[in-house]
């Protein structure tokens, strides 16, 4: 969560950490605790279109719980029927699959979830970034740099188009 929102934030995007969560979120680096983050907004009061763009950050144990609750999925599902632009990396697309969005895409995940998105009708790919439509997907940590410039990159062109 962390690069790729300082990311954002670097190229003046206003960033704002939506969670189902009311106070504070745990971070996680792969299964150990890392550092706490402010709600910024619950997610009970978050609407999609509200927002220019999402980000879903990665880890396994996150995504886990995301995709387990209903106002978590509709909120995600809420984008792609928007047509807004939405960036997810590592377990992200655990999350997306629930949202019923994934089929006949192209995208990239934490290698595990590749039979996940397939029998969800996705085509999985092993690269670093994959660009779909409105959708950027990457695999892992080591890829950041890569997932950032072409997140930053779509959001950047949807927020162009919104303006035209």
């Amino acid at each position: 969560m962390t690069e790729p929102r300082e990311a954002l934030e670097a190229a003046g995007a206003e960033t704002i950490l939506v969670s189902p969560e009311r106070d504070k979120v745990q971070a996680f680096v792969h299964h150990d605790r890392a550092d706490t983050f402010e709600v910024q907004l619950p997610l009970d009061n978050a609407l999609a279109e509200d927002f220019d763009a999402l980000l879903l950050p990665g880890g396994a144990l996150n995504p886990d719980t995301l995709r387990t609750l209903p106002g978590a999925v509709e909120f995600v599902k809420d984008f792609f029927e928007q047509g807004k632009p939405v960036a997810a990396i590592c377990h992200a697309p655990w999350t997306l699959i629930e949202a019923n969005v994934v089929e006949g895409r192209t995208l990239t995940s934490w290698p595990s979830l590749r039979t996940d998105l397939r029998n969800a009708g996705a085509n999985w790919v092993d690269r670093q970034v994959v660009e779909d439509g409105n959708l950027v997907t990457s695999r892992k940590p080591d890829d950041i740099p890569a997932f950032n410039e072409k997140m930053l990159a779509l959001f950047a062109k949807s927020r162009e188009t919104a303006k035209a």
